[in-house]
């Protein structure tokens, strides 16, 4: 069962540790027919965090690192425009040209139809891949300032040798502390391929496993990045079939008896812009349940989807909610996400409590 500090306890409801770039956004054309892009931040941590800031309500905070120059500027800018605290970002200075260190930028076109969403990440020596362990103070922001729940994921862990070892000591420090620590797996090839492929992405999320309580990932990510495999899994996955989720979940909790929850989104992509769209979830108390399953969702914008699904589950266990409430929040949450641009969601509190309830899409006056 979580336990789950008190809110007077804590400065902050929720903590994320990861990168965040600034997102480059071609609207409806492409990356590389584009003369204007539009400026958002964005990142697999961070977002969570966000939307439990700016959707839900909750006191949140990120960890960063940013090169102290205009961009990073810009990008602090919008952070704080979505309602994180800025203290704990660590600036770096800029040594003119970015050939020591650099903010990360993150070219993403939407899709649609049959052409598929596109992300081209330009993340090379950037900042945050540069922290190490002893570079953040963990026990004065577990210890003293207190944290109720703590967030981060599988990209931040796989940008360097060194984050991998800061995302370590950092859930090692956060359990000292008694909080709540969620890691969404977020398995991305091109961030593992340089530094040892799956292998290297399975040693290091198996070491960090051990210290999370509520583990978060898609059918992709607990394969790659933990090595269980679903059995009869295949890309036309149905909520009928996921009892084939259900048997992966059982071997993934007698691994890590340490895990509290455990949370999967279901996708079917039929095309760019349609996809079908649900998730699952399980806690020792509960079992397994599933949220609505939703056939048919039209989407705008992918990027982002998964995040918002983490940040409406951990809004629903953060408020006391049931699992399966806490589910339902997170699948409303993520479709309600992607039908906006950005990697971050545009929804408001009582959106995802309607379509959470079973509320549609019929005009509010």
């Amino acid at each position: 069962m979580l336990k789950i500090k008190s809110s007077d306890q804590c400065r902050y409801d929720i903590v994320a540790l990861g990168e965040v770039m600034l997102r480059l956004d071609p609207g409806p054309g492409r990356i590389r027919t584009a003369r204007t892009f539009q400026a958002w931040e964005g990142g697999g941590e961070y977002n969570v965090a966000r939307g439990l800031r700016r959707v839900f309500g909750h006191r949140g905070a990120i960890v960063t690192a940013l090169a102290d120059n205009e961009v990073g500027h810009l990008i602090e800018g919008l952070i704080l425009a979505g309602g994180l605290d800025s203290d704990l970002i660590t600036w770096v200075p800029y040594d003119g040209i970015g050939r020591e260190v650099r903010n990360g930028l993150n070219f993403t076109e939407r899709g649609f139809g049959v052409r598929g969403a596109v992300g081209v990440s330009d993340r090379g020596h950037t900042a945050v891949s540069q922290l190490r362990p002893g570079d953040v103070d963990w026990d004065e922001l577990f210890g003293n300032a207190g944290v109720r729940w703590f967030h981060t994921g599988g990209i931040i862990a796989g940008l360097s040798e060194s984050t991998a070892q800061l995302v370590i000591e950092a859930v090692s420090a956060a359990k000292r502390h008694g909080t709540v620590v969620s890691y969404d797996l977020n398995y991305r090839p091109s961030i593992w391929r340089a530094v040892g492929g799956v292998a290297r992405a399975q040693e290091v999320n198996r070491e960090i496993a051990q210290h999370i309580d509520v583990m978060i990932g898609n059918e992709e990510d607990f394969t790659a990045a933990l090595g269980f495999a679903v059995d009869g899994f295949n890309q036309e996955l149905s909520a009928v079939e996921a009892e084939h989720y259900g048997a992966m979940i059982d071997r993934v909790v007698q691994t890590y008896p340490n895990f509290e929850v455990v949370a999967t989104t279901l996708r079917t992509v039929r095309s760019a812009t349609v996809n079908d769209w649900g998730a699952l979830a399980w806690s020792r108390e509960s079992g397994l349940v599933e949220a609505t399953h939703r056939t048919g969702l039209e989407i705008l914008d992918r990027v982002g989807g998964g995040d918002s699904f983490a940040s409406g589950l951990i809004h629903g266990l953060l408020d006391g909610q049931s699992l399966q409430t806490a589910v339902e929040f997170g699948a409303a949450h993520g479709a309600l996400a992607m039908t906006t641009p950005g990697d971050t969601s545009m929804a408001s509190k009582a959106e995802v409590l309607k379509l959470a309830a079973g509320g549609g899409a019929r005009v509010d006056r």
